[in-house]
């Protein structure tokens, strides 16, 4: 007889006087126990009134071993000749079967699980979907108290603390949980709705719930979750090693018990793309992470190299452009395993249970960069189609962070290797000031900067010194930087006083910000500060547009701002810039500057400054070590700009060193002019350069008598080379011009030219100066 065919014969004193086969499978009682014996004693619970008068229901029978069974009976009278009942004869089967009804047949092919309980949450009906969760059949639940039927877990408590909180509180909950089932193998989202039960006088009399399985609906929102919090974590830093580094740190543990990033050396370095592909793949690891510390199933070292044969699915990633999945049991699975095992023996344990991988390449911008691996070993998830497009899409968010690194890393080399080659490298020898100079680049994203200075030596013994800064950062500044070095080399070769320099200057970057179409002008500028230091007057005449004041350290060990205008920055036009003009004792220390060593988003620039001057009365053995103590003393821990400091002590030209004498515009007074220099010549031990010195003289004074203007004056300086100068009250400049044959004169400067080092002109308030320099160092 089958359980849904169970019956049992009840005389009219309730003694059980018959027992089915089918009867035995539900209780678990032979006939020989049962038969007899009164059937209410095989009652776990008191029949409901409602079930004795329609003769029908469910009734909670205790099984044979001591669990409870929910049956549903049905109960047919028995009347003997007489008409008189001679008992009942009882149908029984396990709720659900059989059953016929439109709702029991919903109920039990619903493809949610569903289960109704009782007010002490034993089970009293589960569908077949319940049943295959819990992974045994409806009539072995049935009558069991529910924390009896399931693991001792946290989530299983929680389930249960709910189905008595809908008993005790008469209301529906909603309870979402992430949990395992007995019968499942992996762990599943559930939403389970659960809701009292209420009998028709309104009586709660037992709980019903519908549980959701949302795995798939959970781990979709993981996985946009997990990339949204990718859009924030990967690409923190312009920095390639890094931007792997998070990429792994997003992917590990959420999705992957271990991930690497390995990349090719040329995304690493300056170098471009080869042309053509290699035919192995060579990668450099230079990311990985596992749910283990120290990542010991790693076969390969960070930095260490590694080349992947075609069968492995790294390579097959790279060749196809997509995520490449590979389960345990899959050969290529399996020999790449094998090959981590023997490459790296030691990891080998770490790699037990290791069934699923993906390798997904890292593309960006039609390039293909590198490649993410990422493996699952105590997840028991393998990946699927829905991993793989997540992983795509993953991987090419952190490519882009990875080539926006390279490019940066990129630009900011050439940046820095054509900013260097703008910089003077050694700073020319001369006389007037004794220098030291450093210049920090920019570690930040927005990249090199447009800072410059530089050493220029002029004429007299004379010797500019320039800083500047350019706006924005990049290649395009440290471009427009270039132009702006070259315009003020340029213009100080020219010898115009600083104010005049900067104004020359200023047309200059107004001309390069000029729009093509000449109607707007573009978002370029730049600032400067131009000063001349002349050693034999010791004054210094400088100008700013838009710059810092330089500070000025005394030999009485005082430090201070030089008070002047700052001036507009260059690019403004048609302001005037001011020079400011000051003496200073022999050994003083003037320190120029660009604004990144002062100012800074959350920095004051009082403050700094008053740092910067205190840091520069500090002793130090040299210039350089003093550059070294200022920059520690006033630089922040990560700049946010470049920076460029320029120290230049003063020197002097003793009375010694200079001869000056006044002449007569009369060409009576050439010869005089030419035999005062000689006698000075021997007074410095220089016969040697007397002759020269006497044709220049000559040539020159002349030319002074002749073409120019009183007041005239001649005057020698030694200095490393022995430098003529002949002033006079004209404004009009030589040249340098051809003479023909028959010509008489035009010959002069050219004979200059040719017995002298170098030779040119500078305009003067009171009119002009031909200077010349001859060498000292004997050629023999």
């Amino acid at each position: 007889m089958e359980d849904a065919s169970a019956a049992a014969i009840i005389d009219a004193r309730g003694i059980l006087t018959g027992w089915s086969e089918g009867a035995q499978r539900l209780t678990g009682y032979p006939a020989r126990e049962a038969v007899g014996r009164a059937a209410r004693e095989l009652l776990a619970e008191a029949v409901p009134p409602e079930a004795v008068s329609a003769r029908s229901g469910t009734v909670m029978v205790r099984h044979r071993d001591g669990y409870l069974v929910g049956l549903r009976v049905r109960a047919c009278a028995v009347t003997g000749p007489d008409g008189e009942s001679g008992g009942y004869v009882i149908t029984a089967a396990s709720p659900g079967r059989g059953e016929t009804s439109l709702a029991g047949l919903a109920f039990q092919q619903a493809s949610m699980s569903m289960s109704v309980f009782d007010t002490s949450q034993r089970y009293l009906r589960l569908n077949e979907a319940a049943c295959h969760v819990m992974g045994v059949p409806e009539e072995t639940l049935l009558g069991r108290h529910f924390p009896e039927t399931v693991a001792e877990a946290e989530h299983m408590r929680g389930f249960n603390w709910h189905l008595r909180h809908v008993v005790e509180t008469g209301r529906a909950v909603r309870y979402e949980s992430f949990a395992g089932a007995p019968a499942l193998n992996r762990e599943h989202a559930w939403v389970t709705e659960m809701w009292p039960v209420r009998d028709a006088a309104g009586e709660l009399v037992g709980t019903a719930l519908a549980a959701f399985d949302s795995t798939e609906q959970y781990w979709a929102r993981q996985r946009l979750a997990l990339l949204n919090e990718a859009a924030a974590a990967i690409g923190t830093t312009l920095d390639v090693v890094r931007t792997a580094e998070e990429l792994v740190g997003v992917v590990v543990p959420r999705f992957a018990d271990f991930a690497s990033v390995d990349l090719f050396d040329w995304v690493l370095g300056a170098d471009e793309q080869p042309t053509a592909p290699a035919r192995e793949i060579a990668l450099r690891r230079v990311a990985h992470g596992s749910v283990t510390e120290g990542t010991p199933e790693a076969a390969v070292h960070l930095g260490e190299a590694d080349v992947y044969t075609a069968f492995s699915p790294i390579a097959r990633a790279m060749r196809e452009g997509g995520a490449v999945v590979s389960q345990a049991g899959e050969p290529a699975f399996m020999r790449w395993v094998a090959e981590r095992n023997s490459r790296a023996p030691k990891g080998r344990p770490y790699r037990e249970g290791a069934h699923s991988m993906l390798a997904v390449p890292l593309r960006a911008r039609g390039t293909t960069l590198g490649v993410a691996v990422a493996v699952r070993v105590a997840q028991t998830d393998d990946y699927g189609a829905d991993d793989a497009v997540f992983a795509e899409e993953l991987a090419s968010r952190a490519a882009v962070c990875v080539d926006n690194a390279r490019r940066f890393a990129r630009e900011r080399t050439t940046a820095l290797a054509l900013q260097h080659s703008l910089l003077p490298r050694g700073l020319p020898g001369q006389a007037a000031v004794q220098v030291a100079h450093r210049y920090l680049p920019s570690g930040s994203a927005a990249g090199i900067g447009g800072d410059w200075f530089d050493v220029i030596p002029l004429s007299g013994s004379r010797v500019a010194l320039v800083v500047g800064d350019v706006v924005g950062h990049g290649i395009p500044s440290t471009a427009t930087m270039g132009r702006l070095v070259t315009a003020v080399r340029t213009l100080a070769d020219v010898d115009l006083p600083p104010d005049e320099l900067l104004t020359h200057l200023d047309d200059l970057v107004t001309h390069l910000a000029s729009d093509d179409q000449g109607d707007e002008v573009a978002e370029l500028g730049a600032t400067c500060l131009y000063a001349v230091y002349d050693p034999v007057t010791r004054r210094l005449n400088l100008a700013a547009a838009g710059h810092p004041a330089p500070a000025l350290v005394l030999p009485d060990g005082s430090a201070r701002l030089i008070p002047m205008s700052a001036g507009p920055p260059l690019g403004v036009g048609g302001l005037p810039f001011e020079a400011t003009e000051l003496q200073l004792p022999e050994g003083s220390v003037v320190a120029l500057y660009t604004d990144g060593l002062i100012e800074g988003r959350d920095r004051d620039v009082d403050h700094a400054t008053d740092e910067l001057c205190r840091a520069l009365t500090v002793p130090a053995d040299s210039l350089d070590a003093l550059c070294d103590t200022v920059l520690k003393a006033v630089l922040p821990e990560e700049p946010g700009d470049d920076v460029a400091l320029l120290l230049a002590r003063t020197r002097a030209l003793g009375a010694d060193q200079v001869a000056t004498w006044d002449v007569t515009p009369d060409p009576a007074e050439v010869a005089t002019t030419r035999q005062a220099a000689t006698e000075q010549l021997t007074a410095w031990g220089l016969d040697e350069a007397a002759f020269v010195t006497e044709l220049v003289v000559s040539e020159l004074v002349t030319n002074a008598i002749r073409y120019g203007a009183p007041p005239i004056q001649l005057r020698l300086i030694r200095d490393q080379t022995l430098i003529c100068e002949v002033s006079d009250g004209s404004s009009t400049s030589p040249h340098l011009r051809r003479a023909h044959q028959d010509d008489e004169g035009g010959r002069g400067l050219l004979l200059v030219a040719q017995l002298t080092q170098r030779w040119g002109s500078r305009q003067t308030t009171r009119g002009k100066t031909i200077w010349c320099e001859q060498s000292l160092t004997p050629l023999f």
